[in-house]
Formats: C-alpha cells, sequence, structure tokens
C-alpha cells in the first residue's frame, strides 16, 4: 500500500506561481509513474502531469504547455508539481496519484493509489 498526502495548495492572485508536493509514504516510490490530476467543482477530474518511474520522462497535456513542471525527488519518496503564470480556471482541488504502470497516464482509474488533495484557488 502507498499512502499519499499533499501540500502546498493556497489562494494566490492571477500570474502567481504555487509548487504542491505529495509525500508517499509504505513503499518507495522509485518504481512507481506519479502523477498530478486537478478537479474543479461539477467537472470531471483532469491530468496534469506524469514522471514515469523510468528516470526522466515526464508528460504533459497540451492544456498546461510549459506552465507546469513535475519533479520527482526519490530519496525524499515526494513528488512536487509547480505550476507558475496561474489562471483563474486553474482553480481546483488538485491530487497526487499512483501507480506501478507508465500506460494510460491521463486515465484517472488506471491510478490505484490516490490522496486527499489540495486545494488551488486564483483570484483575478
Amino acid at each position: 500500500q502507498v499512502q499519499l498526502v499533499e501540500s502546498g495548495g493556497g489562494s494566490v492572485q492571477a500570474g502567481g506561481s504555487l509548487r504542491l508536493s505529495c509525500v508517499a509514504s509504505g513503499r518507495t516510490i522509485a518504481t512507481y509513474t506519479l502523477s498530478w490530476f486537478r478537479q474543479a467543482p461539477g467537472k470531471a477530474r483532469d491530468f496534469v502531469a506524469a514522471t514515469m518511474w523510468s528516470p526522466g520522462r515526464t508528460y504533459y497535456p497540451d492544456s498546461v504547455n510549459d506552465r507546469f513542471t513535475i519533479s520527482r525527488d526519490n530519496a525524499k519518496n515526494t513528488v512536487y508539481l509547480q505550476v507558475n503564470s496561474l489562471k483563474p480556471e486553474d482553480t481546483a482541488l488538485y491530487y497526487c496519484a499512483a501507480k506501478t504502470s507508465n500506460v494510460d497516464l491521463r486515465f484517472a482509474a488506471s491510478y490505484a493509489y490516490w490522496g486527499q488533495g489540495t486545494q488551488v484557488t486564483v483570484s483575478s
């Protein structure tokens, strides 16, 4: 079992930045794919970024362009999401997720482990 705990969310103005963290416990994350999703009220949970267990491999949907950067520190069992140039439409609950495979990255249902989420609110 893997337990995930997110932190780092908050309320910021448009154009600001945040660094989200997700600390894993229970098992080492070195061989896990780790991803971030977000969910706004009344909307589906959307894929934001993934870092695969193969070192250095990351994947982003086109919708986030280069504003988001995912990274991992296996020694600290932690994955990060740096979010820059925030927009009001980035307002959502951001979730960390983990799984052992590196396929179907965009599909929330394919992830076995989830955190409780950290809220990001961007005001205009």
